[in-house]
């Protein structure tokens, strides 16, 4: 089914053309990624085919049986809701009526506490419940619940007031996948997900009916969800059939095509103005057809490739100490961040962190830049180091100052490993601020281009230490490779933290896995061997966090060791670290062990998956009765044969729960 239709869109910021000549229609079988660099306007493409901003030119059709829902980048909420009632925040019919009975159910439930008694709230509950079986109410509810749980948020009674900025986008993303629609727009949903609910967000999207349009950095991500891509270069939308790989290929070829016809442009001018200098006595029809066609081609845009840059290596001293961590702990009041963890980075270490949301990575980056103290232990850092710490809060901003300014501020070049130099505005066209944003005031640079500016002054200082907490979120593709280009001249220590798995698989070759009790374990090797390990002791369903201390025989090339096991102060005597745990060092044997191997699970068959799927869908029916016989069972208090009776129904329905709850937890077991 056509959802909505685009004819020739076109769309200027200012005096700023951000794209033109754009036709796409947008069908509930087709699943899109959008691509482009930073402040090419995919947020602002995104927000027209939504309504909430008009094209400049050319016509929108929509369907007016299809609904459109936009996730934007900075939702709004109601500080005092709880976050169930946040994410069922909608105008859809069901998911008011859901929304209303979560209110009252929280109302009864008060007054229960308070040993109050509301008649008209009882009824009103009541009624609750009536219009919840009528309407499915508890299905959408109980999707609701599920979808706050992958998202990380396991209390659903939690106030909006209590959340951070990052928590409440991923609210945000949930209230957007509950929202029955026919197109679902999703502005940058990986940013603030951790790499479990990435992967959930993946199989939620890819089984998910309807049409959907993504515009992400994470490359992974589009290539398992999305059959087509959509391309912002050059002020045009391109679009391609496939996944990103394909999306790859494709390009490639377009480009090369389009470099043909440049040079055959090119060529053809050199002609012509050799003909126009000689110039023409006679003024025939031919030959004014032939300056015509000069003119032409002459005024014709140029085809760029802005996302083209050559790398940068700088050059960086770097002695023998950088940091000496021994047997740091750090504790938020009393919970434990980090235990007892022992490490020494070494030159050209290159580590990612990783794990769930809050904890303690970022406050790890924090220990090393000495912005925390540590709550026990040591942390010697070298002479020698130079920290340049790319934070996730931008810094504020002159937001009149131009771009060329800002990064000149400190240095107005930078040295390369070759001894040359680079003129802050050669740097700026490196990392994709073509000339005509040099004098752009920073006020009109969109989020991802200040991210940009922001990480290019860090990399002006000339670091030999790279702390980069986060470094993908709000960034473009073609900013991500010109980064993971840099990275890979780079000659100093890398430290991440990023839930970018592509970006961790092309940047990092050792892993800091946090998992959550305040150990970190040491990974050698890239995040999909780490992830291919975790899954495949586990039948595919274990959070990649779980720590487990049995050791069993593999072939994986990934091994975790411990902190005691950790790297010394040369890369040689690190790999000769690289032991079992059972005691024989007999040689280097990281090809051979895998200390998260255990006996895999069998699953479900297709019965019990249905079976399962049943239980889910009736165990909140049945606890919700229980809750309304609770409530006609206070109302008949003076009716002896009535309340008995009333009691024995309750009786019942509550073993059914029980029985229900134990062969639900048999199933989990073995998911």
């Amino acid at each position: 089914m056509n959802v909505i239709s685009l004819q020739n869109i076109e769309k200027s910021y200012g005096t700023r053309l951000l794209f033109k000549d754009v036709n796409i229609t947008f069908t509930t079988e087709k699943r899109l990624g959008l691509v482009g660099i930073n402040g090419t306007g995919k947020s602002t493409f995104l927000k027209i085919l939504a309504g909430q901003m008009e094209a400049d030119k050319g016509t929108i059709e929509r369907n007016g049986k299809a609904s459109i829902h936009y996730l934007a980048q900075t939702p709004d909420f109601d500080a005092e809701s709880t976050l169930l009632e946040a994410v069922l925040d909608g105008d859809h019919p069901r998911l008011q009526m859901v929304k209303v009975f979560e209110t009252i159910s929280r109302e009864y439930r008060q007054m229960q506490e308070t040993g109050g008694d509301d008649a008209k709230l009882s009824r009103n509950y009541m009624n609750a419940l009536e219009q919840m079986d009528q309407q499915d109410g508890w299905q959408v509810e109980q999707e609701a619940r599920i979808i706050l749980s992958k998202l990380g948020f396991p209390d659903v009674e939690q106030k909006v007031a209590l959340l951070s900025g990052g928590q409440k986008r991923r609210l945000a993303l949930g209230q957007a996948l509950l929202y029955p629609c026919d197109l679902l727009l999703l502005d940058e949903p990986t940013n603030h997900l951790d790499e479990d609910s990435i992967d959930w967000l993946e199989s939620y999207l890819s089984a998910r009916q309807g049409g959907l349009l993504i515009s992400t950095h994470d490359r992974y991500f589009l290539d398992s969800v999305c059959n087509g891509i959509l391309e912002l270069s050059n002020r045009r939308m391109y679009q391609y059939d496939g996944n990103y790989e394909e999306f790859i290929v494709l390009k490639a070829d377009r480009e090369a095509r389009e470099a043909a016809t440049e040079e055959k442009r090119r060529q053809f001018l050199k002609r012509e103005i050799e003909w126009v200098r000689r110039g023409a006595l006679a003024r025939t029809t031919k030959q004014k057809a032939r300056l015509d066609r000069y003119e032409k081609l002459k005024n014709m845009e140029k085809t760029r490739r802005p996302d083209q840059m050559d790398p940068i290596a700088l050059k960086t001293r770097l002695g023998k100490t950088i940091f000496d961590i021994e047997h740091l702990e750090f504790y938020f009041d009393e919970r434990p961040m980090i235990k007892d963890f022992t490490y020494h980075v070494v030159r050209h270490d290159r580590i990612g962190i990783v794990g769930p949301n809050g904890v303690g990575k970022s406050t790890f980056m924090n220990i090393l830049d000495g912005t925390y103290e540590p709550t026990s232990g040591t942390i010697g850092k070298g002479e020698t180091v130079r920290i340049a710490h790319f934070k996730q809060e931008l810094p504020e901003f002159d937001e009149d100052m131009r771009v060329l300014d800002y990064i000149r501020e400190d240095h107005s070049y930078m040295v390369l490993g070759d001894g040359s130099t680079l003129s802050a505005g050669q740097i700026l066209e490196r990392f994709l601020f073509t000339p005509e944003l040099h004098g752009v005031p920073i006020r009109k640079l969109s989020g991802g281009e200040r991210r940009r500016l922001y990480l290019l002054k860090l990399l002006m200082s000339a670091p030999n230490v790279l702390l980069l907490d986060e470094p993908t979120n709000d960034l473009d593709i073609p900013t991500l490779e010109v980064l993971e280009d840099f990275l890979d001249s780079f000659g100093g220590v890398i430290v991440t933290v990023c839930h970018d798995r592509y970006f961790l698989d092309r940047v990092v070759d050792k892993l800091f896995v946090f998992t959550g009790d305040g150990h970190i374990e040491i990974v050698h090797g890239s995040y999909s061997d780490y992830k291919d390990a975790l899954d495949e002791s586990s039948g595919g369903k274990r959070p990649f966090y779980m720590i487990n201390s049995s050791t069993a025989a593999s072939a994986k090339a990934v091994r975790p060791v411990e902190a005691d096991d950790a790297d010394t102060d040369d890369s040689i005597l690190n790999e000769a670290n690289i032991s079992n745990t059972s005691g024989d060092h007999s040689g280097i044997i990281r090809d051979e062990v895998d200390t998260f191997k255990e006996i895999p699970k069998k699953g479900l068959n297709k019965a019990e998956e249905a079976e399962y799927a049943s239980i889910m869908d009736e165990l909140p029916k049945l606890e919700h009765l229980v809750k309304g016989l609770d409530v006609m069972i206070s109302q008949v208090a003076t009716d002896y044969e009535k309340m008995q009776a009333l009691m024995a129904e309750r009786e019942e329905t509550q073993s059914q729960i029980d029985a229900l709850t134990e062969r639900w937890m048999e199933l989990e077991e073995r998911l």
